[in-house]
């Protein structure tokens, strides 16, 4: 974490690849944000409970336990629901929007499956990434979470 560094808020980075999660700690470290890791959706809950941050930036494609579980159950905590998620993700940004579609079709009969608030694809820059979170964060909790990718730049 870095030191007196909350004035941003706090940020948890799951990603399975440890080289991009180094990136993506360092980015929101140098930015002002005070960081944790995981290194999947598992590990990932366990901080997310611990850490309390403001903002996750989640990975979709991970051993042990996926992104998409993670959302689900995230959003499916009463005490975390409203935990901003930017997923970074190497899954072509139309490519997930189609996929999240076929799943909310097919879970028609049971609760929604959420979307992230923001979508960032692999590889990030430290200035899409930064973006996005200013974005998301600055969005207030009524924003509504879109399944989309960030708009062109």
């Amino acid at each position: 974490m870095a030191g007196g560094a909350a004035a941003l808020g706090r940020v948890l980075v799951v990603d399975d690849e440890m080289h991009l999660r180094l990136f993506i700690k360092a980015v929101f470290d140098s930015a002002g944000y005070e960081t944790a890791t995981a290194r999947d959706g598992e590990e990932g809950l366990r901080k997310l409970r611990e850490f309390r941050p403001h903002l996750v930036s989640l990975d979709l494609m991970m051993p042990n336990q996926g992104g998409i579980r993670f959302l689900t159950e995230l959003r499916a905590d009463p005490e975390l629901k409203d935990t901003r998620v930017l997923v970074v993700s190497a899954i072509e940004g139309a490519t997930f929007r189609h996929s999240l579609a076929l799943l909310q079709t097919a879970n028609a009969a049971g609760p929604a499956i959420p979307g992230p608030d923001g979508y960032v694809e692999k590889p990030p820059t430290a200035e899409l990434l930064l973006r996005e979170a200013q974005r998301i964060l600055g969005s207030g909790a009524e924003a509504q979470r879109s399944p989309g990718v960030a708009p062109p730049t």
